[in-house]
């Protein structure tokens, strides 16, 4: 990558401070299947794993917004569970179900998981870092590639329970009845996945976003301590610390779902996230007036605004031009986008922030 290419990447240039206008944009999950082509690719490509693991699909679904679009970021066409799926825990996905994995409920399921230095880890992931090889030789110069994994707590959440749940009770009853075999699983994750970070960035990512997707549980966990600090900051900022040792430099954006506005407030100075994601739930007016004006935020539309569209919609990118204007912002939804959504909204949104 060129300085001069790497210089036109707006995302990149918010991710170190400055603020754009109008803000560059992407979309969590903008490779997904309310895209019509997307959804032609998936049936073709057989599984949603088989999709993860080829190239070919991966490149192709990951380049599909960006063609239709002209987002100006572009994010890594994978998932979160690769990771418990290379460690040697079986993972299936389930039409209209989502992901099943065999439950870790104890210290017999962990003591059979991959211990962090064993090379099949990364073996097992070669397909993800060969697509980012790709992603880089074939988006164009000016758009940012992005890569991402689950934060430990949240990945090990579905490696303790199976499955999503709502309010996480596997995990949050592991926690608090062998805590110590909790954190052996998270300091685990934490070293596989700042390595799998690290060889994304290797790969050709510009940056990398780290999903904390389940951090809303968290308070509920050891009630009286901060477990927010303890199961999410204080894990992932080894992960960050760990990428910039090998990576000085690298940009990482922590998006904590759930933490609500004194946690999301937390997030960059605990962390060292170069920004902070905002979920839909936070008023980011109010965020925005409780940090540093040098905070890079990112978010946080509410995906269902962006079903409705018309005035509604509107009037929340106004709401978050205002919010952010002569700040680091980049514009994007606060949860992933979801399949009901009509193209002609998003095209909508981009127009309404486009032309601001």
């Amino acid at each position: 990558m060129g300085e001069h290419e790497a210089g036109k990447r707006t995302v990149m240039r918010v991710l170190s401070g400055e603020a754009v206008s109008p803000p560059p944009a992407w979309m969590m999950r903008q490779a997904g299947r309310y895209l019509p082509e997307y959804r032609e690719t998936r049936a073709e490509a057989g599984s949603f794993l088989d999709l993860c693991y080829s190239p070919d699909f991966a490149v192709e679904v990951t380049l599909q917004p960006i063609r239709r679009f002209g987002f100006e970021a572009s994010i890594l066409f994978s998932d979160i569970l690769v990771v418990p799926h290379a460690l040697g825990q079986d993972v299936r996905f389930v039409e209209g179900e989502g992901p099943r994995l065999d439950p870790l409920e104890g210290r017999a399921e962990f003591d059979r998981l991959r211990q962090a230095g064993d090379p099949a880890i990364f073996s097992h992931l070669a397909p993800v870092f060969e697509t980012v090889r790709r992603l880089r030789a074939e988006l164009p110069p000016e758009t940012t590639l992005l890569g991402f994994c689950g934060a430990p707590w949240t990945v090990a959440s579905y490696m303790i329970g199976g499955r999503g749940t709502p309010d996480l009770a596997p995990a949050r009853a592991l926690a608090e009845a062998d805590p110590a075999l909790v954190d052996e699983l998270i300091d685990r994750l934490v070293r596989v996945q700042t390595e799998y970070l690290v060889r994304q960035l290797e790969a050709g990512a510009d940056a990398v976003q780290i999903f904390e997707s389940h951090a809303g549980t968290l308070p509920s966990v050891a009630p009286g301590t901060d477990a927010l600090a303890r199961w999410s900051f204080e894990p992932i900022a080894r992960m960050i610390a760990g990428i910039r040792e090998k990576i000085p430099g690298a940009k990482v954006i922590v998006f904590c779902r759930g933490s609500g506005l004194e946690g999301h407030a937390r997030v960059v100075p605990e962390t060292g996230a170069d920004a902070v994601g905002v979920d839909w739930s936070v008023d980011l007016k109010a965020l925005r007036e409780a940090v540093p004006d040098t905070t890079v935020t990112q978010g946080n539309v509410h995906p269902e605004t962006l079903i409705a569209g018309g005035a509604a919609l509107d009037a929340a990118v106004d709401a978050v031009l205002a919010a952010t204007r002569g700040l680091p912002h980049i514009f994007n939804l606060g949860h992933g986008i979801t399949p009901q959504t009509p193209v002609a909204h998003v095209e909508r949104m981009l127009a309404r922030l486009r032309g601001a």
